[in-house]
C-alpha cells in the first residue's frame, strides 16, 4: 500500500467539480427550453391571433401549472421569441448558446447592436467564465469598441471583487425549484464576499479581522458577518450584511454585538467598536451606522468622517443586487 492519503482538498476538488457540471448541465436545459418555447411562439406569430391577449393566456396558464417559476410572464415570453429569432439560422452562435447563464444572453440581447458585437461578447463570457455582473461591466466600459479600435487587440480588464459561479444565475434556482431560503443564503455568501474585497479596496485603514467571527455571550455562540480592524480609528468596525428591506431589530442585534466586542475583544488603548448594518433588496439599499451611546459627539463625528460614506456603500450595494434587464 502507498503512503499517500487523500487531502480535504482533494475531495473539494471533486465536489466543487461536480457542482459546476451540475449547473452547466441544468443551464444548458433551461437555455433548451427558452429556445424550443421562442420557436414556438415565433411561428405562432405568423397568425392573425398571434398578440397580446393570446400571451398573457399562455403565461396564466403556465403560472398555474408551475406558481413562482420566473420568467414565463409576457415580458419573459416575448424575450423567448426574441431569442430565438435573434439567433435562429446564425450558425456561428446556435452551438454556443447553450455555454453561458440566460442573464448573460438578457444582457447581450439588451445592449449588443450587431451580431458581430453579439458574437463577441459570447465568446468572451465563454472564454472569461462571466457572470451576468461581470459581463455588464465590460459592456459598460466598452470593451468591444475599444477592442475593435486597438491594433494589439486588447486583453479584457480584470474585474475586482466582481467574480461569481457563472452560472448560478436566478433563473436557474427557480427552475430547478431550491426552497427560498437556499436561493437566500447563497446569494448572501455572495454579497459577504465581494462587500469584503470593497471594503479592502476603499482604503488601506482597513485591515481584515474574520468573515462569521464568533462572539459568545451567556455560552451561546453568536457571528458577525465581517470584522474589521480600522488602524485611523483605532477600533473594531463590525459589518452585518442583510437580504431584504431595513428592520429597526437589526440595530438592536447590532449593538448587542458591539457590547460584546467592547467586553471580550477591545484592548485598553482603542476605542469602542461601531457598527454598520448593510441591507440589501432590489430597488431598496440602506446603509445604517450602530455606535455606543457613551460616545463623544465629537468621537461620533470622527468616525462618521472616517468610515465609508452612506452613499457609497449604498451604491456598492445596488450594483451587486442588479440584475441586467431588457428594455421593453
Amino acid at each position: 500500500m502507498g503512503n499517500d492519503l487523500v487531502s480535504a482538498a482533494d475531495l473539494i476538488k471533486i465536489i466543487d467539480e461536480s457542482r459546476q457540471n451540475a449547473l452547466k448541465k441544468v443551464n444548458e436545459e433551461l437555455i433548451n427550453m427558452y429556445w424550443k418555447v421562442g420557436e414556438l411562439l415565433s411561428k405562432e406569430a405568423e397568425q392573425a391571433s398571434f398578440g397580446d391577449a393570446y400571451i398573457d393566456g399562455i403565461a396564466n396558464e403556465i403560472q398555474q401549472a408551475f406558481p413562482g417559476i420566473k420568467g414565463f410572464n409576457r415580458r419573459g415570453l416575448y424575450r423567448m421569441k426574441k431569442f430565438y429569432e435573434t439567433y435562429a439560422g446564425d450558425e456561428f452562435v446556435t452551438t454556443l448558446l447553450t455555454q453561458i447563464s440566460w442573464s448573460n444572453h438578457l444582457a447581450i440581447m439588451s445592449k449588443a447592436k450587431t451580431p458581430e458585437e453579439r458574437h463577441f461578447y459570447i465568446t468572451l463570457c465563454i472564454k472569461e467564465s462571466y457572470s451576468a455582473r461581470e459581463l455588464e461591466r465590460q459592456i459598460n466600459s466598452g470593451y468591444y469598441e475599444r477592442y475593435m479600435l486597438s491594433q494589439d487587440k486588447l486583453l479584457p480588464e480584470p474585474i475586482q471583487g466582481l467574480k461569481d459561479n457563472p452560472f448560478l444565475d436566478s433563473y436557474i434556482m427557480e427552475f430547478i425549484d431550491l426552497p427560498k431560503s437556499y436561493k437566500e443564503k447563497d446569494f448572501r455568501k455572495a454579497l459577504i464576499q465581494n462587500m469584503k474585497d470593497f471594503i479592502l479596496e476603499l482604503g488601506k485603514d482597513f485591515t481584515f479581522i474574520d468573515e462569521e467571527y464568533v462572539v459568545q455571550v451567556g455560552g451561546e455562540d453568536y457571528s458577525i458577518d465581517l470584522l474589521f480592524f480600522h488602524r485611523g480609528l483605532q477600533c473594531l468596525v463590525a459589518f452585518e450584511l442583510k437580504v431584504g428591506k431595513f428592520k429597526p431589530e437589526y440595530v438592536s442585534k447590532m449593538d448587542f454585538y458591539l457590547e460584546a466586542l467592547d467586553r471580550q475583544k477591545k484592548k485598553e488603548h482603542e476605542n469602542p467598536s461601531v457598527g454598520l448594518i448593510l441591507c440589501a433588496a432590489k430597488n431598496d439599499e440602506v446603509v445604517e451606522y450602530a455606535m455606543s451611546r457613551t460616545m463623544s459627539p465629537m468621537l461620533v463625528s470622527e468616525y462618521k468622517l472616517q468610515l465609508p460614506d452612506k452613499k457609497v456603500l449604498e451604491r456598492k450595494l445596488q450594483e451587486l443586487v442588479n440584475i441586467p434587464q431588457i428594455e421593453d
